[in-house]
């Protein structure tokens, strides 16, 4: 049964398609693209989003996005929006090497070992699970000290959940606390 609800949703949903990409952009090459906008569009497929080889920022929130196999061939992407998708696995990700950004709040993701992928992203400083803003999160948000253990796991961050994560990610908090304690 789980396989036919697959292929039912494979043929429902918006593909990413070089028409679309090129109607969006005006850029006629995939290649010359460094920013896109694809917000709440019905995407369900990533399609051709590979060919844009030099993609910088890429915005697919609010769509109905599952898998990301994909954007494993951005190299160069360093913004990604994935909020209120259906995104369970962020595997392909890992090949995304120069991601700083990366907000998946309202997905599917339901343990932080989901995201042990996203450790040997270097440069990542700025994770996004929930939104309080948006009502948008994740099941894993449930978890008691979530934040906690995912500043453990990816010590570079700088900010989970757009706070700030105090400790070796932030050097202005340590800076800030200095002050306050001399004060």
């Amino acid at each position: 049964e789980e396989e036919e609800e697959e292929e039912e949703d494979d043929g429902s949903g918006v593909r990413v398609t070089p028409a679309l990409l090129k109607a969006t952009t005006g850029e006629f090459s995939l290649e010359s693209i460094l920013l896109l906008r694809l917000r709440g569009r019905g995407i369900a497929h990533l399609g051709c989003l590979a060919d844009c080889s030099n993609l910088e920022w890429l915005d697919l929130s609010g769509n109905a996005i599952a898998g990301l196999a994909p954007l494993a061939a951005l190299r160069a992407l360093a913004v990604l929006n994935l909020a209120g998708n259906r995104v369970a696995s962020v595997e392909p990700l890992r090949g995304c090497r120069s991601l700083r950004q990366l907000n998946l709040a309202g997905n599917r993701l339901r343990s932080l070992r989901q995201l042990r992928c996203l450790q040997g992203l270097r440069h990542l400083e700025s994770l996004r699970l929930r939104d309080p803003l948006g009502n948008l999160g994740n099941p894993l948000c449930a978890t008691p000290a979530y934040r906690a253990a995912l500043a453990a796991m990816l010590p570079g961050l700088k900010a989970i959940d757009g706070q700030r994560v105090a400790g070796r990610g932030s050097e202005l908090f340590r800076l800030c606390r200095e002050l306050d304690a001399a004060l």
